[in-house]
Order: structure tokens, then C-alpha cells, then sequence
């Protein structure tokens, strides 16, 4: 592989139903961050896949892409692994990215394994920081060992460098009134023929207020003990106008549903002015999603507990004494 004829990065835009992902417009963010980094002649292309796509352009411009790529083609109206895989990888073989981003969404994290796979390169996935070394090399750090290492990632002998990166780690970036260039690409796509249908399209809306839209968020963990305890923060939560997230175990446990309230590697980096926390033990692949928030209080009964590094305030106690009391005098 020759790795001079890779240059540039490459986004893969991802459209959910009328809407460019959140995730999508984030990591254009961070490829204008890493293009200023570089200092060369770098330029940020999004892809963008579908059934009439072009209604997207100006917004990628705005959020950053100096290049727009439209794939438009019926096969692509609804998403299929075959043939949205075969699809990108055969856009990323024309480009020739130097760094290719795609976002940890539930498609994402199905697509770049498979791209990455198809390309005969390496994929970082779950990335918490995207940066270079002194010496000009990509790096991707990802968290090792449940989340007690951070592991920096390279991948100097083959092209495109890959990473996903999930929704909250970077930063959305607006510049009103950039204009770039588009392209249009396309090829013939055969997937896995007939052997694959989508039979029905069932669309669940989620429950509560999205967590990055939330300027305050109550966390819980497996110390909040049950899932009639649960109802109790979900309560604090709706009275503070804010939504509640949640540690791997807690979802786990059932007591609150979908991996969009889960906060940290396995879910999604937040960012509210205040995260008020309970039985939340503090290990970091769960504060790696939270670190950013602006005020942090957390009630723990361990005095040792990691999640207090972390912490503004912090209060030894048993959650179940403080919050309905704090639930009373705010109805009040």
C-alpha cells in the first residue's frame, strides 16, 4: 500500500430520517479542528448517503466540509449493511482518505468494521480523543481494560486511518455562510441481492429528554438498587426540567431502557451545566463520558469512592436520605 496517495479526511455523514446525525455534524467539527492541526493543504470531505441527499449540502458546508459527496441511489433509501458498506468503501477506494471518521452510532458501529474489513486496514473504535503526535502520526486513543487504560492507537503501514467516535466526545462547529464544492458518485451496487429484505421500518421514539439537550442531568448507577428506586430520580429529573442518565450496569439491571441514557464509552459524552449523581461508583469508562460537565455533585456512601475525583461537591451518605427531601422542598 502506498500511503502517499492518501490524503485529505473523509466523514461519513449519516442521515437519520429527515436529519443529518448530531454525531455526523460533530466529527465535521472535529476534522476542521484536526485539518488546522495539520497545516497543510488538508481538506474535509463528507460523504453522504441515501435517497435524494442534495437537501443536505449546505448544511455540511456550514458545519465545516469543504467537499461534499453525494451518493444518491434508490438501493440506499433504506439502510442495508451490504449495501451501504459496499457503497462507502468503494467512495473511500476512489478518494483515497488519509483519515476516515464515522460516527459510533448504532449504524456507524456496523458500517466501519465492515469498511475497515472491505479496505484491508485498521479501525479504532469507541474513541475518546483524536490528535497528532510531534512527529506528524495519527493518533486514537481508546480506552483499554474497562476503561482503567487509555491506549494510544496507530496505524502507520496502511490506509485510511479509521476511528468511530461516539456522540458528545467532540465539539459541533457552525461557519455561517461557508460555501464549498460537491461531487456526485456513484457506482453499481449488488449487496447481497435478494437474499436481504426489509420487511418493515418500526420507528420508537425515545423516552425523556434527550440527554444533550439537558443543561442538567441526574445520573444513576447500580447503587440506586431497583427500578422502583429508579422512578424516584426520573421524578428529580422531571422537576428540574432536566433527563437522567445512566452507568452499563443500571441499564443492564432494566431500570431505565436504551442505550442513548447511558453515559461514557459504551454510550454517549455529555456535557451539562450541572450532573448531579448517585450510586455511581466512578470507574472510567463512565467519567470519560462526564468530564466536561460544568458542575458535578455526587452522593456516594463509599468516603473512597472514584466518582468523587471528579466531583464540586460530595456527600457521604445514602442517596435515599437526601434526594426525596430535596424532591419535597422543591415542590414546595
Amino acid at each position: 500500500m502506498n500511503i502517499s496517495e492518501y490524503k485529505n479526511i473523509l466523514v461519513y455523514a449519516e442521515v437519520k430520517g429527515d436529519r443529518i446525525a448530531e454525531n455526523s455534524l460533530e466529527l465535521i467539527g472535529e476534522a476542521c479542528r484536526l485539518k488546522e492541526h495539520k497545516g497543510d493543504d488538508t481538506k474535509v470531505y463528507t460523504a453522504v448517503l441515501g435517497n435524494g441527499t442534495d437537501r443536505f449540502i449546505e448544511q455540511l458546508y456550514e458545519h465545516g466540509a469543504d467537499v461534499v459527496v453525494s451518493f444518491n441511489d434508490e438501493k440506499l433509501a433504506q439502510y442495508r449493511s451490504d449495501l451501504y458498506g459496499e457503497a462507502l468503501t468503494k467512495l473511500a477506494e476512489k478518494y483515497k482518505p488519509e483519515i476516515f471518521l464515522i460516527g459510533c452510532t448504532y449504524q456507524g458501529a456496523e458500517l466501519a468494521p465492515t469498511v475497515a474489513a472491505r479496505l484491508k486496514t485498521g479501525l479504532a473504535a469507541h474513541c475518546t480523543e483524536l490528535k497528532f503526535h510531534s512527529d506528524g502520526r495519527f493518533i486514537q486513543v481508546v480506552p483499554a481494560f474497562g476503561g482503567k487504560v487509555l491506549g494510544d492507537i496507530l496505524t502507520p503501514a496502511h490506509r485510511p486511518q479509521m476511528a468511530t467516535v461516539k456522540a458528545g466526545i467532540c465539539v459541533k462547529q457552525r461557519f455561517e455562510g461557508k460555501k464549498g464544492s460537491s461531487e456526485s458518485f456513484s457506482c453499481d451496487l449488488s449487496g447481497f441481492g435478494d437474499q436481504i429484505k426489509v420487511v418493515s421500518v418500526v420507528k420508537e421514539k425515545a423516552k425523556g429528554k434527550p440527554l444533550h439537550e439537558s443543561e442538567c442531568i441526574i445520573g444513576g448507577g447500580f447503587g440506586v438498587g431497583s427500578k422502583e428506586n429508579w422512578a424516584i430520580l426520573e421524578e428529580f429529573a422531571t422537576i428540574v426540567n432536566g433527563a437522567t442518565g445512566c452507568t452499563r450496569p443500571a441499564l443492564d439491571e432494566g431500570w431505565t431502557t436504551g442505550e442513548q441514557t447511558m453515559i461514557g464509552t459504551s454510550g454517549v459524552a455529555v456535557r451539562p451545566k450541572m450532573y448531579i449523581n448517585v450510586g455511581i461508583s466512578g470507574a472510567a469508562h463512565h467519567t470519560c463520558g462526564m468530564k466536561d460537565a460544568g458542575f458535578v455533585i455526587s452522593i456516594n456512601k463509599d468516603a473512597n469512592a472514584e466518582i468523587f475525583k471528579y466531583s464540586d461537591i460530595k456527600i457521604v451518605a445514602d442517596w435515599k436520605t437526601i434526594i426525596p427531601l430535596v424532591i419535597e422542598r422543591l415542590r414546595k
